[in-house]
């Protein structure tokens, strides 16, 4: 009888290598390597300095690697700048979230559908901001994504208000009167209004209150779930973070020192990733708790 060989694994989304990044003479990023599957969430975790922040600004490109390779969808992006990357199917929703003040959520949503609209023409995808998408569904574009993708089916204001619900109230309220999970709701929204395949999101959660953060967690998962898109999250509730992804990267002084499933981690190898030590068996408790405190 002949076995079936194991089916092949996707190929990585987004795949890094040896990355490093500096801020002057300080080494803010060693070595990092890492890869994500098609429509898998990765949090990524460690202390404050640690270098989480620097290493998605350098996978968005607004942060110069020093070394090291980034490939997204198969390309070497390394040298690319940001908005090619945007192009590509990687955004960033960065700490602060960073609106434009005085557009309201409507126009903020409009720049980025309209500048992703330039580039779609010319990739050979459609999509503005308050109508129907052309093309969707409709086999790979020109920059070759493959049908049934995020991209396969361009964000429009319509789906962008299915997945994110919350948003429809404050469509025409100025971004800069937005409350804290609005404005973090109206960020996400904007990031995909540029088709991304890859979503960075840095400190989600930051500054929200307890509710908000929940919801904006349950639209997190309503987006993996009805658009597949690749996560990676930078999140200082480590118990959220591990609830809701897949795989766990935890960062010290630069160097990935634990990579786990979620599902498998135990909170002395977070805690022992985090400090450097493994605690002894009756301060573990505690010593998660102090990692807790330590994420922002």
């Amino acid at each position: 009888m002949i076995e079936e060989a194991a089916p092949t694994p996707p190929a990585p989304v987004l795949e890094v290598r040896s990355l490093r990044a500096t801020h002057g003479q300080l080494v803010a990023v060693r070595d990092v390597s890492l890869a994500l599957a098609p429509g898998e969430a990765v949090a990524l975790i460690g202390a404050n300095g640690a270098g989480k922040t620097t290493l998605l600004r350098c996978l968005a490109g607004v942060h110069p690697a020093a070394g090291g390779h980034v490939r997204l969808a198969g390309d070497d992006v390394t040298a690319w700048p940001a908005h090619r990357r945007v192009q590509r199917g990687l955004a960033l929703v960065p700490e602060g979230r960073r609106l434009f003040g005085e557009m309201t959520v409507r126009e903020n949503l409009r720049v980025a559908a309209e500048h992703r609209g330039k580039r779609a023409a010319a990739a050979g995808r459609g999509g503005t901001a308050d109508g129907a998408a052309g093309g969707a569904g409709g086999g790979a574009g020109g920059d070759g994504r493959a049908a049934g993708s995020t991209a396969a089916t361009p964000w429009t204001l319509e789906r962008v208000l299915h997945a994110l619900p919350m948003l429809a109230g404050f469509l025409e309220r100025p971004a800069a009167a937005l409350s804290g999970g609005q404005r973090q709701a109206a960020a996400i929204a904007r990031a995909l209004m540029t088709n991304p395949e890859v979503l960075l999101l840095d400190e989600v959660s930051l500054g929200l209150s307890p509710l908000v953060v929940e919801e904006v967690f349950a639209n997190l998962r309503q987006l993996r779930r009805d658009a597949g898109t690749t996560l990676l999250l930078v999140e200082q509730d480590l118990a959220r973070a591990l609830a809701f992804a897949d795989r766990v990267l935890c960062l010290r002084e630069g160097r990935v020192v634990l990579e786990a499933c979620c599902a498998d981690v135990t909170r002395a190898q977070v805690t022992e990733a985090y400090f450097g030590v493994m605690p002894e068996a009756g301060n573990i408790e505690q010593a998660a708790e102090h990692a807790a405190e330590a994420a922002p």
